[in-house]
């Protein structure tokens, strides 16, 4: 069986779920310790302005914290400006009231950490996909791992172009918003402008390694 081992991105980009394409399961990270500004807790949708980034704020007290420790911060309305500015870019796309109740439904919902919202948006993308893919979690850290398990942690990153990975190539679908392809953004700009055909899609952006 092959095995990925990676960390939940919030409302996942493309290229991540083009990574994960080849494993049988996925084990997903959460003793590591938390990394600032990345994709853990960020997503890009794509609006009339162009690709727009939906940051869900966390507590001040993640240095040297375990993954499996950040708590959101909900002491602002953060749900509700995702929500308005999903629904404010998706509304009038095809199959955007096929997937959206389910979405809102679990975004609407108070988790206390960051890693069991992304793992329940993991869930809700890979099934929306027709993907099978059986998630575990790690029970303990550690550095360096051994085959059959493929370590993917961190490679996946803001600071760097999906250009200069090997996972990614983008192919073009229908978008709700002008002639500009918009690439690698969350997979729910996918999944609401092409449903069904999300899956062949997603495939055909995966690079040949």
């Amino acid at each position: 069986m092959n095995i990925g081992l990676i960390e939940p991105h919030y409302l996942p980009c493309l290229e991540y779920f083009c990574a994960l394409l080849p494993f049988d399961k996925l084990v997903l990270e959460k003793q590591e310790h938390y990394i600032k500004q990345g994709y853990r807790n960020r997503c890009y949708i794509n609006t009339a302005q162009g690709p727009v980034m939906l940051v869900v704020p966390l507590t001040a007290k993640h240095n040297k914290v375990p993954f499996r420790d950040i708590r959101i911060d909900h002491t602002g309305k953060w749900q509700n400006n995702h929500w308005r500015s999903i629904q404010s870019a998706y509304a009038k796309a095809p199959f955007f009231e096929h997937y959206a109740p389910d979405l809102r439904d679990i975004l609407c919902r108070n988790f206390d950490f960051i890693f069991d919202l992304n793992r329940e948006v993991l869930s809700f993308c890979l099934n929306n996909l027709g993907l099978r893919k059986d998630l575990s979690e790690t029970e303990n850290y550690q550095k360096e791992v051994s085959l059959p398990i493929c370590d993917l942690r961190s490679l996946i990153t803001s600071k760097k172009p999906y250009s200069s990975r090997a996972f990614y190539q983008p192919k073009r679908y229908y978008q709700v918003f002008g002639n500009t392809f918009a690439s690698n953004l969350s997979l729910i700009d996918l999944l609401f402008c092409e449903g069904p055909n999300s899956l062949s899609i997603l495939k055909a952006s995966r690079r040949e390694i």
